[in-house]
């Protein structure tokens, strides 16, 4: 019996099933990160306060913060203080408008019972978890739900 000798050579296993075990590791995770209440889309505790907060654009490069059910001013954040606030909103009025939406519909800020607090954009629906970017940016945020940097 005589061997005729394929053109192709075999590819080896060892890659293929290292691979296979790698993309199951991952789905793994990915569904027990999910199933034990990980993922960031769902809340993982209730809120303790919530308020919407609509930002105006100042001439002077100013930002005002209202409270869009009362309409009363929470806070003037004025030019060049307050960098991570800024550069956040910036980014999230990027968004809107890409997706084709005004400076109106107000912001949900909201602290949560667990100590997280987030910052949603319900036209988009994005939401930013603020503790994320450390102690001050997050507390530069959370000013905004008790009225701290109000001007008399």
């Amino acid at each position: 019996m005589s061997r005729t000798a394929s053109p192709y050579r075999a590819f080896p296993s060892g890659p293929l099933v290292a691979c296979a075990a790698l993309i199951t590791v991952a789905i793994g995770a990915a569904a027990l990160g999910d199933w034990r209440g990980i993922s960031s889309a769902v809340p993982r505790s209730a809120p303790l306060v919530s308020r919407p907060i609509q930002f105006v654009d100042q001439p002077d490069g100013a930002i005002r913060a209202l409270d869009a059910a009362t309409r009363q001013e929470i806070m003037i954040i004025a030019p060049g203080t307050n960098g991570f606030l800024r550069a956040t909103l910036h980014g999230l009025a990027r968004e809107r408008r890409r997706a084709g939406f005004g400076p109106q519909p107000p912001f949900q800020l909201t602290a949560w019972r667990d100590g997280r607090l987030t910052l949603t954009d319900s036209t988009t629906g994005r939401r930013i978890e603020l503790e994320s970017f450390g102690q001050d940016n997050e507390a530069a945020f959370a000013r905004l739900l008790t009225n701290e940097g109000r001007q008399p």
